[in-house]
């Protein structure tokens, strides 16, 4: 028998007249949030859409920059090849670097904890029991529950999220982000070199802002799916950061020909 009081709990639900498809419907919503959760601990999410959207800009921009300075289209191929590749091991090395160095951080102030741990057992209890407090629970709740969490083993890592906010866990895989970042910069940065492959001047530059601007709709579209949020909105917002950074590159590129 269920003897939880959720008229207070949750005044909004009555349980009379809940059903089994409301249970159902949210256990799917959070096996599904739990599965984007993954994800993004993994670090992957991040790193591929970041890698996908600074390959569709850099290279799109490149590409207008140096058309707007009125180089040749043998040029703009070599230019938006070695930005393609320079622009991938970047991104991926960055990735790396980034995600390595969170955790290695990560990993000292938990070994800071466990030292901590073993020199003074109440200095640690101090600062977890202050930290559940924080969540609203009371000084003998907070008490019960970082014994129950140390006597079942998980204390230095249920300690470690409460007092600092992570852990050596959080943050993903250093190997994932980076070829995530490698793969997707590689194929943003090729989408809108593809035309100059098989025409040039301004045909060339035609397509390779509509194919940029189709990919960023889908990029932007398939982000406010996964988020919930409209999805219109989110491909327009796409579209309108690469039109602006084009324009921006373009206007430059035009400006230097001129100068150079």
């Amino acid at each position: 028998m269920d003897e939880t009081d959720w008229a207070r709990l949750a005044p909004h639900w009555d349980p009379a007249t809940a059903s089994e498809d409301d249970g159902r419907a949210a256990e799917h919503a959070l096996d599904a949030a739990e599965k984007t959760a993954e994800r993004v601990a993994g670090g992957g999410i991040r790193a591929a859409v970041l890698g996908v959207n600074d390959g569709l800009v850099t290279n799109l921009c490149l590409i207008l920059g140096v058309v707007g300075a009125h180089t040749e289209a043998s040029t703009v191929r070599l230019t938006g090849l070695m930005s393609l590749l320079a622009g991938a091991l970047s991104m991926a090395a960055g990735e790396w670097v980034s995600v390595r160095s969170q955790k290695e951080i990560a990993e000292s102030m938990d070994g800071d904890l466990r030292r901590a741990w073993e020199l003074s057992p109440p200095a640690v209890f101090a600062r977890f029991s202050r930290g559940l407090r924080g969540f609203g629970l009371d000084r003998r709740t907070a008490r019960r529950a970082e014994e129950e969490v140390t006597l079942a083993g998980s204390g230095p890592t249920v300690a470690s999220r409460v007092i600092f906010g992570v852990t050596p866990d959080d943050g993903g895989s250093p190997v994932t982000a980076a070829l995530s970042s490698l793969l997707l910069f590689g194929v943003g940065a090729f989408v809108p070199l593809v035309p100059w492959f098989f025409t040039e001047g301004t045909a060339a530059v035609v397509l390779s802002a509509v194919l940029t601007g189709a990919a960023s709709l889908a990029v932007g579209g398939f982000l406010g799916l996964q988020s919930d949020r409209s999805w219109w909105w989110t491909a327009l917002r796409q579209l309108l950061i690469v039109a602006l950074a084009s324009a921006i590159t373009y206007g430059l590129g035009a400006l230097a020909g001129t100068a150079v």
